[in-house]
């Protein structure tokens, strides 16, 4: 068997997964809160002293009006640079002493004066404290989140994924917000024996769930090099969820099972599938959309249940035609009346699409089918592109 050219990226190598109308790239420093520059600062402190300070004047309460200006060293603590919220600081507090000796009434009752003054200077001394502490803390929360960044780029590859056999595309997007990685799960790996790929759902959702996550990826990309047959490679899977229940009982965490599709992709005109309780793909060939009847085994990590032993089906898949893959984040969108996300009506529609924009197409028209604040669940949606054969 000839060698065959190594897993690689396509057109946007090393690009980000791409999620909805935007795509995640990896964090870094200076995606801090960008400071005002030096010259907008001055103004806009100048421009608030001269406002007070006239302000004061005609209306005879300039004491008062000054305590207005003690606020700004606080505000600048929250959108400035250490410096800067010095210099506001310092500012500040120059103009409030200086206010208050030289408008100071001869004879006059100072105590007030003197109070303002030293509760200028403390809020100024508390503000740059606040501000080193805002941005030391800034910059530890996105340090661990560009290790984060790292991470997922390990445990999900980013994508296009090319290899001699497909493209495959997609979307990637886990329920919560503020994390890198959940419970839907995808994967290609060009092995000896073809092109492998997995989509994969794990019970639950965010954190809960990436233990089971990363057991799956793992075996995967270890047993896809290994296992001549996707019935071989499915029990390796099943194993490795049977191991990662085993230790999560001993931990007092819960045991979960795994639904997931795995494709096995080669020269021919067909392509293998077995289904393990997930969805079923959808193909599309010349303004069609079929769904392959495909026997559903038990979920990996269940396989003590079966009645059948693993089987494996195959379906035309033709050069030049492409496969949809998907999680149920998706097809279980609801609308605000209970109506779940019409995949096959919509997929239709969309079929002039290319496979790269397709994913991001059907996931924006699932956010717009729904309320963004009702989604609960992970959606993962690959798009498994046939390489046209030279």
């Amino acid at each position: 068997m000839l060698p065959r050219a190594p897993l690689g990226r396509g057109p946007l190598t090393g690009s980000p997964h791409m999620t909805g109308s935007r795509r995640k790239r990896p964090v870094e420093v200076s995606d801090a809160i960008e400071p005002p520059s030096n010259v907008e600062l001055v103004v806009g402190v100048v421009s608030v002293t001269v406002l007070v300070e006239v302000l004061g004047v005609l209306s005879g309460s300039d004491v008062w009006l000054l305590g207005l200006l003690v606020f700004l060293p606080g505000t600048a603590s929250a959108l400035c640079t250490v410096r800067q919220t010095g210099f506001v600081a310092a500012w500040t507090s120059l103009v409030v002493t200086t206010t208050a000796v030289v408008r100071a009434p001869v004879g006059g009752h100072w105590l007030d004066r003197l109070l303002l003054v030293l509760f200028t200077l403390a809020l100024g001394v508390a503000s740059v404290y606040a501000c080193h502490w805002r941005i030391r803390r800034e910059h530890e929360m996105l340090r661990l989140r560009s290790t984060a960044a790292a991470m997922q780029r390990h445990i999900l590859h980013p994508l296009p994924l090319v290899t001699e056999d497909v493209l495959v595309n997609g979307v990637y997007e886990p329920v919560q917000e503020d994390r890198l990685v959940g419970g839907d799960i995808y994967d290609v790996v060009d092995s000896p024996f073809g092109t492998r790929v997995l989509i994969g759902d794990v019970q639950g959702k965010g954190l809960a769930a990436v233990g089971a996550a990363f057991a799956v990826i793992g075996a995967f990309r270890e047993a896809a090099h290994r296992e001549p047959t996707l019935t071989a490679l499915v029990d390796a899977l099943d194993a490795a969820v049977v191991r990662h229940n085993s230790y999560a009982e001993q931990t007092g965490d819960d045991e979960r099972f795994v639904t997931a599709l795995i494709l096995g992709v080669d020269a021919g005109d067909e392509v293998q599938v077995v289904n393990c309780g997930h969805i079923p793909p959808r193909l599309m060939h010349e303004g069609l959309v079929t769904t392959p009847p495909l026997d559903s085994g038990v979920p990996l990590g269940l396989a003590e249940l079966a009645v059948q032993p693993t089987t494996v089906d195959w379906f035309d898949f033709p050069a030049g035609s492409t496969l949809l893959l998907t999680t149920d984040g998706l097809t279980e969108t609801r609308a605000t009346d209970g109506t779940f996300y019409p995949l096959d009506e919509r997929l239709t529609k969309h079929l002039g699409l290319s496979p790269t924009e397709l994913p991001r197409a059907l996931h924006e028209d699932a956010l717009a089918f729904t309320d963004a604040d009702r989604r609960h669940d992970d959606i993962a949606v690959l798009t498994v592109r046939r390489s046209p054969r030279l």
